[in-house]
């Protein structure tokens, strides 16, 4: 029982295949009422491909009905009426479905019962490693704040310095101009009495060798508070550093990160507001500083005393200005990125923000920014600083946008919401590379004040590379380019290098990461559709994991050399296969009800030991965006493409053809697709009775063999007839129902 209960926590997709093993073949209610009786029996012990254990499979049967039939009958009061009457049914109805064979019971239950233990198996994994990264996600961000403390504790010691300092150099300055009095007091003795004169001048003179003595040792200490001072700086500078440098160059170019692979599916890059909120501490630690700094400089401009004060004050003035010149400019960020493909004469938007805006005030005085777009090299001179001038390498419309101060969010943003790119202009292109392997990048710019018009910057910023296409029919490989390019750049790279290798699990993963966004499902692909795409990618036929693990796939390999006797390249197909799915089998696919990453022969030996009716689906070999249905009567169904499905559903066309029973291994076909079938057409109406199209696959028995088995040399004839068929005008297939 504990693997149920365990199963009753699962969620989400994992939660949708546990309960799609259920069904009229064997209801998840039985499953729930004797849990505890089902995982106590030996069902593995049964050796469902030895004849001879039929009586022990008989066996468990009827215990079984004989369980549900006490269960049944212990159910008493209003409520446990209706549960008595269906667990009694469901007694019967075993009893019927099984007797005849009562090894398929125990294959079902087996099936069930190790598929619920590998996927409560999986979510345990999945929780053990979010809990993982939870933890480290804490302990990091621990770590931040525990700076941000040490950071405002020190600042606040300095400042608490500055002011002692101040006090201390406010009193120097009056005992100095008490000096001064007693001088001036001094030569003004000339003219009294030689008698009174001597004893004034004795007790000035005291006066001044006693404040002068003073003097003399107070201008040390204050030169010490100063060179204290001037130190204490330098450790919160360093300290200020070092905290910029985690949230600049590590926490924010990782939320870049995300941001890219989330143009591939990854996981959508939530975080900004936690960075925004660290951004403006340093921002508002940063300044305090700075001002710090500024006031010491001021203090020993109103009294120089001998020494370096006045160069170590000017060289820490700028290097917290830099300091704060580095925070701003890197703060300037792309919330929103442009579409990656990027089509002339279409509408797009982009978001700016500035992670400082609202505690440096720069709202105060909105700045503007522009949006432009630059080639690769153009984009390789801006960040050599080679180039100072933003050319363009084409035309974007309404592409000037003034930054807004939005007081519920603190944030300052630039909302472009009906950019167009005109025209673009093309640089010579290297080699075999196409207009859609050309990257393009939107750079934005924009100027605004800090500190009272006190710093002026120009901040830039690029999007991520972008593809230009005319026409739809690019999409396809100016995505090849993009999805290369967001999972295999470095950080820090020259615009916009990319590997020409890369490892083959480093493809795949970027692979999974596309096809589980587009299911919107965490049905990614499995190890066994892994091993089928390397045979593919390699024209292999190993079906070893592992004698692909250390392989090298090039680009061209993935979008620029078509495959072995085909006209297409490998993510050609597979991209065809990304847009038959998403548009027209993305709930079969999360159902488990296509297998689709299996070939001709592959198909066949599964087939073969299935009885008649067994069917299962598989993707095209030979056509883009093709799936077929295979059977033993005609092994290969000539492939359905979108256009096919347009017309009529899958599902659909799978209930039409009679002579498919079971889903791959043992499913009944109605269990998975019924839920799917159109409803029955209406009766009548005024007279009129809609037509109904319907699928048929011709029945011809000189297709066989001398033995009956269907002959594989005529697979192709097979198949041209099923196509002739099927390209018909539809008037010719349509059959009537009179009400």
């Amino acid at each position: 029982m504990a693997v149920w209960i365990q199963a009753q926590q699962l969620q989400g997709e994992a939660l949708h295949q546990m309960q799609a093993l259920y069904g009229q073949h064997f209801p998840i209610e039985v499953r729930h009422y004797l849990a505890q009786w089902i995982e106590s029996q030996l069902w593995d012990s049964v050796e469902l491909d030895n004849p001879a254990e039929e009586a022990k499979a008989k066996r468990l049967l009827d215990n079984l009905v004989s369980e549900l039939q006490r269960k049944s009958q212990l159910q008493c009061g209003e409520d446990g009426f209706l549960l008595k009457i269906k667990l009694g049914h469901y007694a019967t109805q075993l009893k019927s479905t099984y007797d005849r064979c009562p090894l398929e019971l125990v294959r079902c239950i087996k099936h069930i019962l190790h598929s619920e233990q590998r996927l409560v198996q999986e979510a345990t994994n999945v929780s053990i490693e979010r809990g993982k990264a939870m933890d480290s996600l804490s302990q990091r961000h621990q770590q931040i704040n525990q700076a941000f403390e040490e950071l405002r504790l020190a600042t606040q010691e300095t400042e608490n310095e500055l002011r002692k300092l101040q006090h201390s150099q406010e009193y120097f300055i009056i005992q100095y101009q008490e000096n001064l009095r007693i001088q001036a007091q001094l030569s003004s003795l000339s003219s009294l009495p030689p008698a009174e004169r001597t004893q004034r001048e004795t007790t000035l003179q005291s006066k001044r060798t006693t404040v002068e003595a003073w003097l003399t040792r107070e201008a040390s200490t204050l030169q010490k508070h100063r060179l204290d001072l001037s130190e204490q700086h330098q450790k919160t500078l360093g300290l200020l550093r070092k905290q910029q440098t985690l949230i600049l160059d590590e926490e924010l170019i990782q939320w870049k990160r995300r941001q890219q692979l989330a143009g591939n599916g990854g996981p959508h890059e939530g975080g900004l507001d936690v960075l925004q909120s660290w951004c403006e501490k340093l921002a508002d630690l940063i300044w305090q500083n700075r001002q710090q700094i500024r006031r010491c400089e001021h203090l020993t401009q109103q009294l120089p005393l001998p020494g370096p004060m006045e160069e170590l004050l000017s060289k820490l003035n700028s290097d917290i200005t830099d300091v704060v010149s580095a925070l701003v400019t890197s703060t300037f960020i792309i919330e929103k990125q442009p579409p990656q493909v990027l089509k002339t004469q279409t509408k797009f938007a982009a978001t700016v923000r500035l992670l400082v805006g609202g505690k440096l005030n720069v709202h105060m005085n909105p700045p503007q920014v522009k949006a432009v777009i630059v080639s690769e090299q153009q984009a390789k001179a801006l960040l050599k600083n080679e180039s100072t001038h933003s050319e363009s390498s084409g035309e974007i419309l309404n592409n000037n946008c003034v930054m807004e101060y939005h007081q519920a969010t603190s944030t300052l943003t630039a909302h472009f919401r009906n950019m167009s790119l005109k025209r673009i202009k093309r640089s010579d292109r290297r080699g075999a590379e196409s207009v859609t392997e050309e990257k393009f990048t939107v750079l934005f710019e924009s100027q605004f004040s800090v500190g009272g018009n006190e710093l002026v910057f120009h901040v830039k910023t690029l999007s991520l590379p972008v593809v230009v296409i005319v026409h739809g029919s690019q999409d396809n490989n100016a995505t090849a380019t993009v999805l290369w390019d967001n999972a295999f750049a470095e950080p820090g790279r020259v615009p916009f290098i990319v590997p020409d290798k890369v490892l083959w699990p480093q493809l795949c993963e970027a692979l999974d990461m596309k096809y589980k966004a587009e299911m919107h499902s965490g049905r990614g692909l499995s190890d066994d559709n892994l091993v089928f795409l390397a045979q593919k990618a390699f024209t292999s036929s190993s079906n070893n994991p592992d004698d692909y693990r250390n392989m090298t796939i090039s680009w061209a390999q993935f979008n620029r050399e078509s495959l072995p006797g085909r006209n297409f390249t490998f993510w050609q197909w597979f991209d065809g296969v990304v847009e038959l799915m998403k548009k027209h089998l993305k709930p079969h696919w999360n159902d488990g009800a296509i297998l689709g990453f299996v070939n001709k022969q592959q198909a066949q030996d599964m087939l073969l030991s299935k009885p008649n009716g067994t069917f299962l689906l598989r993707f095209s070999d030979s056509e883009i965006g093709g799936i077929t249905i295979a059977w033993r009567l005609v092994w290969n169904l000539l492939p359905y493409t979108t256009k096919d499905f347009s017309i009529r559903s899958l599902a659909d066309r799978i209930s039409d053809l009679s002579h498919l029973l079971f889903l791959y291994p043992d499913r009944p076909k109605d269990e998975v697709f019924a839920k799917y079938y159109t409803p029955p057409l209406s009766k009548a109406v005024d007279g009129y009775v809609k037509p109904q199209i319907k699928q048929v696959v011709p029945e011809n028995d000189t297709m066989l063999d001398a033995d009956g088995e269907f002959d594989l040399e005529d697979t192709m004839d097979v198949a041209r007839h099923v196509e002739e068929l099927l390209r018909r005008p539809m008037a010719n297939q349509w059959s009537s129902q009179q009400s």
